[in-house]
C-alpha cells in the first residue's frame, strides 16, 4: 500500500499514528508512507528521526482572536492547494488522519481528489478538527464506545486505541533500572509527555510524607520542570526523573499507575491490566480527559481524583486501596479485562484494506 498519514501536536495523536504505521509495516513490509505534520511541533523532529518520509506545513488551530482566525483560514486554503499537489505526486491508496489541526487541509485535499479517507478519534469527546473532517471521511475509528454519538454511526468502527496493541509488544523494563528493589511495590506517577506544573505543586506534600509506606514511587516531572522540582527534599522511597523512554515497557513492571487521563495512556493501562488512579487535566479542550477517565471509572476499572481534589491523604488512601486491598485488586483486575481490546491496530488495518478494495 501507499499511505499518507497526517497527525500532529501531541503524543496523543502521534503515537497512535506510529502504532498504525508499525502494524501496516508488519503485515505489508513493502508499503510506502508519507507523513504530513506541522513544521514546529514534536512530530517535525520525531517522525524524520524514525526514517519516515515527512512533509511539514505551517498550520494553526481555531482561535477567538479575529486576526488569528483570518490567518488560519488563509493557511487552510493555501495548504489544501499544496496538499493536493503532494497527494497527486505520491498517489496514495488511502489518507489516514489521526488528529490535530494539521490534518484538516490534508483531509480536505484528499476528499477533493477522491482518495479514500480513514480518521481515528482517540478521546471519548472528539476534537474540533475530527468533528469537521469526520464529514469527509469514509470510515471513523473510535477508541471509546461513547464516542459514536458524536459521529455518523454508519461510518464508525470500534477499534480501540492502537497504542494498546503496541504496548503489549514492547519489551519490559525492570524497576531495578531506577534503583527500586524487586521486593518493593512500585508506583509510577506521570503527567503526560510534557508533565504538569500544577500537579507537581499539588503532590509535593505527598511525596515528602511517604517514608513509612510500603512502596516506592517513580515520579516523572516532565523535562521542563525537572531541574526545579528535583531540588525538593522528598521521602527516601521517592525517585525523581524527567522522562522515561518506552514508558509502557516500564509500566509492565509497575503495581500501580498515577496518571493524567490521556487516551493513549488509558489504552496502555487497560491493555496491560494495570491498576490506576487517573487525574484528568482540566486544561484540555472540551474537558475530554475527564470524560476519558469517566468511561473507565464508571466501569470500576480505575479510580479518578480530580485535580481540584488532589490532596495528600486522599492520594495516600486511594493508593493503599489499589496496592494492598485484595478485594479491590481482584475486582479492578476483572473489570480491566472486560475492557481490553488488544488488536486495535489490526482492526484498523483490516478496515483500511476493506475500504480500498
Amino acid at each position: 500500500m501507499r499511505i499518507i498519514v497526517t497527525a500532529g501536536g501531541t503524543g496523543g495523536h502521534i503515537y497512535p499514528a506510529l502504532a498504525i504505521i508499525d502494524k501496516i509495516k508488519e503485515l505489508e513490509p513493502e508499503s510506502e508512507f508519507l507523513f504530513i505534520g506541522t513544521k514546529d511541533r514534536m512530530e517535525s523532529k520525531l517522525i524524520p528521526s524514525l526514517g519516515i518520509n515527512y512533509v511539514g506545513i505551517e498550520m494553526m488551530g481555531m482561535s477567538k482572536n479575529v486576526i488569528k482566525l483570518a490567518k488560519m483560514g488563509y493557511l487552510v486554503v493555501k495548504n489544501t492547494k499544496y496538499c493536493k499537489k503532494i497527494i497527486k505526486e505520491f498517489n496514495p491508496d488511502v489518507v489516514i488522519g489521526i488528529g490535530g489541526y494539521v490534518t484538516y487541509p490534508v483531509v480536505r485535499a484528499a476528499k477533493a481528489l477522491n482518495v479514500k479517507i480513514f480518521i481515528h478519534e482517540q478521546n471519548s469527546i472528539p476534537g474540533k478538527t475530527n468533528v469537521m473532517v469526520a464529514k469527509l471521511a469514509d470510515k471513523i475509528g473510535i477508541s471509546f464506545e461513547e464516542s459514536i454519538k458524536h459521529f455518523d454511526e454508519k461510518k464508525c468502527v470500534f477499534t480501540g486505541n492502537p497504542c494498546s496493541e503496541r504496548a503489549l509488544k514492547l519489551d519490559k523494563i525492570s524497576k531495578t533500572k531506577f534503583g527500586i528493589k524487586e521486593d518493593r511495590k512500585f508506583v509510577i506517577m506521570t503527567q503526560g509527555s510534557l508533565g504538569s506544573t500544577s500537579v507537581n505543586e499539588k503532590v509535593k506534600d505527598f511525596l515528602s510524607d511517604i517514608d513509612n509506606e510500603e512502596y516506592d514511587v517513580l515520579y516523572i516531572t516532565g523535562k521542563s520542570s525537572y531541574e526545579e522540582f528535583s531540588k525538593n527534599k522528598f521521602s527516601k522511597n521517592v525517585h525523581i526523573v524527567d522522562y522515561v523512554e518506552n514508558l509502557a515497557g516500564l509500566m509492565k513492571d509497575a503495581d500501580a499507575i498515577v496518571s493524567r487521563a490521556g487516551a493513549s495512556t488509558i489504552s496502555e493501562i487497560i491493555a496491560l491490566g494495570k491498576l490506576s488512579i487517573l487525574i484528568p487535566s482540566p486544561y484540555v479542550a472540551n474537558n475530554h480527559q475527564f470524560f476519558n477517565a469517566l468511561s473507565i471509572t464508571n466501569k470500576r476499572a480505575a479510580f479518578m481524583i480530580e485535580e481540584r481534589n488532589l490532596e495528600k491523604e486522599i492520594l495516600k488512601k486511594t493508593l493503599n486501596d489499589i496496592l494492598f486491598d485484595k478485594q479491590t485488586i481482584i475486582n479492578m483486575t476483572i473489570n480491566l479485562k472486560k475492557l481490553q481490546k488488544n488488536d486495535s491496530s489490526t482492526i484498523i488495518y483490516n478496515t483500511i484494506k476493506d475500504m480500498i478494495k
